[in-house]
């Protein structure tokens, strides 16, 4: 099958309800026998065919009734407010997984689609921290857990990831507040990771 001309790359995070580190990317049970999960992309650059993402953001947020792998996921996209049509047909496209790459991997997980929304998105990135603000919708902001050494602490190559093309850099959330389509989500000091990614067909 071929798949249309695209590539996005940026800074992304994500934080969820398990302990630190969550299990699930290894295939195990979720600490807590579902995943409430909250994902943030800031796209540096990025193109679909001729149209430009530069600086545009997305969110994602999805919920797992038990092991992630086992699917059944309901999933809600959220795209930067100032994405006109174009942008915003295009990145509905990628993150939809229509236009194949890893996206089309995570979202064949995906059995009901919530809905797609455009929205403000603040995507904050200082140092070890990461931030996300969604007007009356999602706050979340998580630091980096140092290692041993000093360095942050990283994962490489689990089975299961968000972002497949760096090392995630393992987090702890300070923070973390979703309400959107009947969820109510709040927790704090539990799991997130972050990386650079890059994503392509």
């Amino acid at each position: 099958m071929a798949y249309d001309h695209w590539r996005l790359q940026g800074s992304y995070f994500e934080t969820c309800n398990c302990e630190a580190a969550c299990p699930c990317i290894w295939f195990n049970a979720p600490t807590e026998g579902d995943c409430k999960l909250l994902v943030a992309w800031h796209i540096e650059s990025g193109h679909l065919k001729n149209r430009s993402l530069d600086g545009l953001n997305v969110a994602l947020a999805c919920y797992s009734p038990g092991h992630m792998k086992d699917g059944n996921w309901q999933a809600a996209l959220y795209i930067d407010e100032r994405a006109n049509d174009e942008q915003f047909d295009a990145i509905t496209h990628i993150f939809s997984g229509k236009a194949g790459g890893h996206l089309a991997v995570l979202m064949s997980f995906v059995g009901e689609v919530l809905g797609v929304k455009k929205v403000k998105i603040d995507y904050q990135a200082n140092a070890g921290r990461r931030k996300l603000m969604i007007p009356a919708i999602a706050r979340a902001e998580i630091e980096s857990i140092q290692g041993i050494n000093g360095s942050e602490a990283k994962i490489e190559n689990p089975p299961l990831c968000i972002v497949p093309s760096h090392p995630s850099i393992v987090s702890s959330s300070l923070s973390y507040r979703y309400q959107d389509y009947d969820h109510d989500w709040e927790f704090s000091e539990r799991n997130g990771y972050h990386s650079p990614f890059v994503y392509q067909p």
